[in-house]
């Protein structure tokens, strides 16, 4: 039974990095992009959290960790240059 559920996750996971995928390449504007890039940092966290759930190693902890802290510097970064950039 736990086989299916990790199966089922994974196939989620997958369908929306692939989503996510999509809209980096043909988003139409740059807070698309970022917003898509957010989504697919947020499914590679969720993905090493599955895998850590399922094998009970708590190194990869670490490396969600470093997944959110891309993702809120990129998000600030991006929100930082847009604002300039309709000021100016």
């Amino acid at each position: 039974m736990i086989t299916v559920i990790v199966w089922v996750c994974s196939a989620m996971l997958a369908a929306g990095a692939a989503a996510a995928i999509i809209r980096i390449v043909r988003g139409p504007s740059l807070l698309d992009r970022m917003l898509a890039s957010d989504v697919l940092l947020v499914v590679i966290a969720s993905a090493l959290l599955l895998r850590a759930a399922v094998t009970g190693d708590l190194i990869n902890l670490v490396f969600v960790l470093l997944v959110a802290a891309v993702g809120f510097l990129g998000s600030v970064t991006v929100a930082r240059t847009v604002a300039a950039r309709e000021e100016g």
